[in-house]
């Protein structure tokens, strides 16, 4: 029986190693690679094309919802398995509607994310408790404010923003002009009523686009 294929993503080492140290229990699994930022997460993912993805929500560069909406937009059939230390339900509901069939709380991993990849490469999606009723809530709410409806890319523009990126090196990171990344970022601007790059800022720690 051949290898199953596991790529982790997370921008500490420790966790990456825990992981590491999680899986390697189990015969016939395999850690392929490993990231720590979402671009190397995407190439890696492209090249090795692993059975499994494990990949941290709050990655640096590009975050784990847009690196689950890049390889599902590239058709691959890596299952995705999206690791956050947030228990936030909106963060649920994008991470299962950009494509990932799998949500762990960094809390619960010693417990359950073997129980995680093993439905994983069932192609069975995985729901904590936690999770459930996390989701259940989100559907049943009918107060929940409409959501500002920002393209990926004026995400990732956001993100970089916020990590302290200029133009010319969000237009290195994400192979777009100067000027595109300009558009992407007033877009941004306009469709949440910012008018500077600390409302920028922000919005991205609000909602968990990079760690405060």
């Amino acid at each position: 029986m051949p290898q199953k294929r596991i790529l982790i993503a997370d921008d500490h080492e420790v966790v990456r190693s825990g992981l590491r140290s999680i899986l390697q229990t189990r015969e016939g699994w395999e850690v392929v690679a490993e990231a720590d930022n979402g671009k190397d997460a995407i190439t890696l993912i492209v090249e090795k094309t692993p059975d499994v993805a494990i990949i941290d929500y709050s990655l640096p560069l590009i975050n784990g919802v847009e690196v689950t909406r890049s390889i599902k937009a590239r058709q691959l059939d890596t299952q995705i398995l999206i690791f956050t230390m947030h228990d936030n339900d909106a963060l649920v509901r994008e991470s299962f509607r950009a494509g990932a069939r799998a949500f762990l709380l960094k809390s619960e991993a010693k417990r359950q994310l073997t129980a995680a990849v093993e439905a994983l490469l069932a192609h069975k999606p995985y729901f904590t408790g936690i999770v459930s009723e996390k989701m259940l809530a989100s559907y049943l709410s009918t107060n929940s404010a409409p959501m500002v409806s920002l393209s990926p890319r004026e995400r990732m523009v956001i993100q970089l923003i916020s990590e302290g990126y200029s133009n010319k090196g969000m237009s290195k990171v994400l192979n777009l002009s100067v000027k595109t990344i300009e558009t992407h970022r007033a877009s941004a601007m306009h469709k949440l009523s910012v008018k500077s790059t600390a409302g920028l800022v922000r919005y991205a720690i609000k909602n968990m686009l990079i760690e405060p």
